[in-house]
């Protein structure tokens, strides 16, 4: 099977070797690949690193195409070479790594599939290309024979997958071990991202109350006292964080205890000690909202996000 990954300037260093390691690594334990790295010209790249990349001529066809993401693409419309191999490319599969995502919707390749990109991008994707329909949370999707990953080190993911597809999970799980990562990683990607991503409210009485959520997560910031620190009815309190948090004010002090408590684990705490000093209470308690929001349980989540220092 020919792998072709395509490579153009500003593209993301980690989107395009990820790809190639497992590629690589599946065919050096018999997988049936070949692997070409390839640009719009054939000239070297370089990446958004400063690396430079030798890549080879473009070709029009092969098993699949790989396309990395770069930095610059949620601002800015891919550039017009890169887009137009990709809407011409025949393949019997397509994917994405990152925000390579915003080069198959503007090639078309997305519209009316499921997808995903990076989490701080999603949104930007969702409202450039109405037609496609974003899976914020997801670390990678497959819509038929197009397939798209989530931030940076998704590509992984992406491509272990397809590597499964191909040659079976043996092989899979084989080269999984040998760049030692997972051959399915527990949770979404919005393990990755901050829960408190919230805007900031010009009402004062308001952003005095998110900043003291944050500040002291453990306290008692039900609805009643929070309406009171306020100096606004319990109503009128809940209105203002639906128009200018776009949620509920139980909902906000949620989401940061959980981020609260994802820090704890982080630095080694235990899930019972995470759950006391996140304010969210029990271990029970806990470990429902992280696998409402996170998809993982907390001890999952420690095991694998802890520090190297705490797991060494």
């Amino acid at each position: 099977m020919d792998i072709v990954i395509l490579a153009y300037d500003g593209v993301r260093l980690l989107d395009v070797t990820a790809p190639l390691e497992v590629f690589g690594t599946a065919a050096g334990f018999g997988g049936p690949y070949t692997v070409r790295l390839c640009s719009p010209t054939g000239a070297p790249v370089t990446t958004s690193t400063g690396v430079r990349l030798e890549t080879t001529a473009p070709v029009t066809r092969a098993h699949t195409l790989v396309v990395p993401g770069s930095p610059d693409l949620p601002g800015r419309r891919p550039p017009s070479e890169v887009v137009e191999i990709v809407a011409s490319f025949t393949a019997k599969r397509v994917a994405s790594v990152c925000t390579g995502a915003f080069v198959l919707a503007e090639a078309g390749l997305l519209d009316g599939r499921r997808a995903t990109t990076h989490w701080r991008h999603t949104a930007t994707l969702a409202g450039r290309h109405p037609a496609v329909e974003v899976e914020p949370d997801a670390i990678y999707v497959r819509s038929g024979d197009v397939l798209t990953s989530a931030g940076v080190s998704a590509g992984i993911d992406l491509s272990l997958a397809m590597v499964e597809q191909d040659a079976g999970a043996e092989l899979a799980r084989e080269v999984a071990r040998d760049l030692v990562v997972f051959l399915q990683r527990p949770g979404g990607q919005s393990q990755f991202s901050v829960a408190s991503r919230t805007p900031r409210p010009a009402h004062d009485p308001l952003r005095e109350l998110l900043d003291g959520v944050a500040a002291d997560p453990a306290a008692d910031h039900s609805l009643p006292v929070m309406a009171a620190r306020a100096g606004v009815s319990v109503r009128h309190l809940t209105r203002l964080f639906h128009e200018r948090v776009g949620c509920t004010p139980a909902a906000f002090v949620e989401s940061v205890r959980l981020e609260a408590a994802q820090s704890l684990l982080d630095s080694g705490e235990t899930v019972t000690g995470a759950a006391t000093r996140s304010g969210m209470g029990s271990d029970e308690s806990l470990r429902r909202a992280f696998l409402r929001h996170l998809g993982v349980t907390p001890s999952a989540y420690r095991a694998r996000f802890r520090t190297s220092a705490q797991g060494a």
